[in-house]
């Protein structure tokens, strides 16, 4: 497309993934020729959610209809940028100022059947509203209202903390801030129909870590999905539930665990939130950007406030390559998108260019065991696969950058256990200290081995704060 495609090649190119076009490479790419040309186009991007909060978006583009190349690269520009603001920011109108071709595109793109028809109805299952898109003149657009949420740190009493990913269920039994158990149990919930087995497997794990505790004061959450008011609006943990039988079991299955206890107080949030007011707590900061490297991306950001945003932060769902041929991600049916490069997915994707051959019976988690093993053993191919993911990352938070004001990246989870995770740090800060040196000042961290496993957990049990 123009030039911009072989501009976005990366300086440090990933080992195992050579045509990797990292997105923010493209856009600026974008922006620049957009500047050169003279004639920039101001535009404007507004995005509604919950509690008529508006985010608001403005950049630049080619004046429209004059060359088709400035066309087609004005488009997809927004039809990328679009779907990146409602997996960051989450909406279910979308308000398109100052492009009225561009406004029409995204249209057709949005409607049933076009090209971003599933992200139009995830939204509008989240917010329960139908999903629009519509288009303004700049001096009409929405104002900008966003509010924060400050949640978590509550160390008093005697709580649980649960995690559900989608290989293992952590738990942790906290008194008074100190921990007096925690354990982790291999589940297997995105290939289960069966709501009744998610909910005894929730069960099993609070039940064990209650058994430790004189009673149970509040239980706080940390679950992969998106959650309003602790009820379940969408979660790849029960994607093979029916929906029938997830409205009925699944969208109230953790207020129904603390009615089990004795209705006891209990706070639901997404699994990035939780792993971003991990790193606040322990490193008494703010400015955090949480990634959970698991089964998916899981995401979470505390502001300069310390507070939570009330944003998606579904980065699993942005795309951060723009390589075409790059692999689709089988539930929204995108391609580049940030599940297929941080998480054990990735792993399993690089493994046959490592020279990994991994047997087709084991589960996804099985599999990246196998290859955290080889890189046990000193595996060159394994190593290639973890130092590819780094590269990856560093473009990746040099694009995220753009949306959040990062001061400390934590990144956590099963792909970051043992060696993995400190070669992906590596290569991660080699890649922002040569194409990014204003954002070199990110620190990064990787908690220690306990926390990478249970941290989760832990800091869930702190969410609820108790009512005396």
């Amino acid at each position: 497309m123009m030039n911009l495609d072989r501009e976005a090649t990366p300086r440090l190119v990933p080992e195992l993934d050579p045509d990797f076009r990292p997105a923010v490479l493209w856009n600026r790419a974008f922006a620049q020729a957009v500047q050169a040309c003279g004639r920039a186009q101001p535009v404007a991007v507004a995005i509604e959610r919950d509690q008529s909060q508006v985010a608001v978006y403005e950049t630049n583009l080619f004046p429209s209809g004059i060359k088709d190349a400035w066309d087609e690269a004005n488009y997809f520009y927004m039809e990328r940028l679009v779907k990146c603001l409602l997996w960051v920011k989450g909406g279910w109108k979308v308000t398109v100022g100052g492009s009225t071709q561009v406004g029409e595109a995204l249209k057709v793109a949005y409607a049933k059947g076009g090209q971003r028809e599933f992200d139009a109805e995830f939204m509008g299952r989240v917010y329960e509203q139908v999903f629009t898109v519509e288009i303004a003149v700049l001096s009409e657009m929405p104002q900008a209202y966003e509010k924060t949420e400050a949640v978590g740190g509550h160390l008093d009493g005697c709580r649980i903390g649960f995690d559900a990913g989608g290989s293992d269920r952590k738990v942790a039994a906290v008194m008074d801030g100190k921990v007096l158990y925690s354990d982790e149990t291999v589940w297997h919930p995105k290939v289960t129909e069966d709501p009744d087995y998610h909910f005894e497997g929730i069960m099993d794990s609070v039940k064990r870590a209650a058994a430790h505790l004189p009673r149970v004061d509040a239980i706080g959450v940390s679950s992969a999905g998106i959650y309003i008011n602790n009820r379940t609006m969408v979660a790849s943990l029960f994607l093979k539930v029916p929906q029938e039988l997830f409205d009925a079991k699944v969208k109230d299955i953790y207020p129904r665990v603390a009615k089990e206890l004795g209705n006891v107080p209990i706070e639901v949030r997404n699994d990035g939130d939780v792993t971003a007011l991990a790193g606040a707590s322990s490193l008494q900061d703010t400015n955090i950007l949480g990634i959970a490297m698991g089964t998916s991306e899981a995401v979470g950001y505390v502001d300069a406030e310390g507070s939570l945003t009330g944003w998606l932060n579904e980065l699993s769902f942005m795309p951060v390559d723009y390589n075409p041929e790059a692999m689709v991600d089988e539930w929204s049916g995108d391609y580049g998108c940030g599940v297929k490069y941080f998480s054990q997915d990735a792993v399993i994707k690089l493994a046959p260019a490592a020279g990994i051959d991994l047997d087709e019976n084991l589960t996804p988690a099985e599999k990246l065991k196998v290859v955290q093993d080889l890189l046990g053993k000193g595996h060159e191919g394994a190593q290639k696969i973890f130092e590819s993911i780094g590269t990856y990352l560093g473009y990746s938070v040099a694009y995220y950058a753009d949306f959040y004001d990062i001061k400390h990246l934590l990144i956590l989870g099963r792909v970051t256990s043992g060696r993995g995770g400190i070669l992906i740090l590596e290569k991660a800060r080699e890649v922002l200290n040569a194409d990014f040196p204003e954002l070199s000042k990110i620190n990064f961290h990787l908690p220690d081995e306990s926390d990478r496993r249970v941290g989760q957990a832990i800091t869930a049990a702190g969410l609820t704060a108790l009512t005396r």
